[in-house]
């Protein structure tokens, strides 16, 4: 996200920005959003400086022909101890109904990403997402589903149909070490016959913990393939 960093001064975006427009390289959707220091939740949320930082993001966003931002953030939205997680729950709620409009006025998706307890205490399932795009109720935020936070969470492949309507965006790795698909042979088939039962024909990330990326890609979107066609 540094190219389009609001923490990076706008020469040093046209400079990346120049970089990227004189590639053939397509970045439809980013991660990495909200850094750890601008708190969504708990007693030092700081929901107006994180406004300001959406707006530049969102702006750069929308140059850059990114759709969708990946809302995961962990350090951001990571409840401090003691403090009432259904008060957490709340506030990072009002956040992104405030987000929501700014992210339409730029034509982009933020998708709330759910992360596996042992990286994040708030927002840890497909259907706690859900609930909280639901309870948002505006186009601009949506759902991201992803298998490898589902396998940590054992999470059944029903939240995925259940939540459908508002999945936008998936990521997938292996459960063990986080590993490129193919490395264990982790069976996604029950996962894909959701995203089948939805008609989800949006994008799917490898989020995973390359080793050496050029010599695993080719067999990782492999061994997704033949899982995908068996089904």
């Amino acid at each position: 996200m540094l190219f389009r960093s609001p923490l990076a001064e706008e020469s040093t975006f046209n400079e990346k920005l120049a970089i990227l427009q004189s590639s053939e390289m397509i970045m439809p959707a980013l991660n990495s959003f909200i850094p750890g220091k601008l708190r969504s939740v708990g007693p030092e949320a700081v929901h107006d400086e994180i406004l300001k930082y959406v707006e530049t993001a969102f702006r750069r966003a929308q140059i850059t022909g990114v759709k969708h931002i990946v809302f995961g953030s962990s350090g951001s939205r990571k409840v401090p101890e003691g403090f009432s997680r259904d008060e957490a729950l709340n506030q990072f709620t009002e956040l992104c109904r405030k987000m929501a409009p700014i992210a339409e006025k730029y034509d982009v998706v933020v998708v709330l990403e759910p992360l596996n307890k042992g990286e994040c205490n708030l927002l840890n399932t497909v259907a706690d997402g859900g609930e909280i795009v639901k309870a948002v109720n505006h186009n601009n935020i949506m759902l991201l589903a992803d298998v490898y936070h589902m396998l940590r969470e054992n999470e059944s492949p029903e939240s995925i149909i259940r939540y459908g309507d508002y999945i936008r965006h998936t990521h997938i790795a292996e459960n063990k070490e986080r590993a490129a698909p193919g490395t264990y042979n982790d069976d996604f088939r029950p996962y894909f016959r959701a995203l089948k039962e939805i008609e989800y024909n949006g994008l799917m990330s490898i989020e995973c913990n390359w080793k050496n990326m050029a010599e695993q890609a080719g067999p990782a979107l492999e061994a997704l393939r033949k899982q995908i066609s068996s089904i």
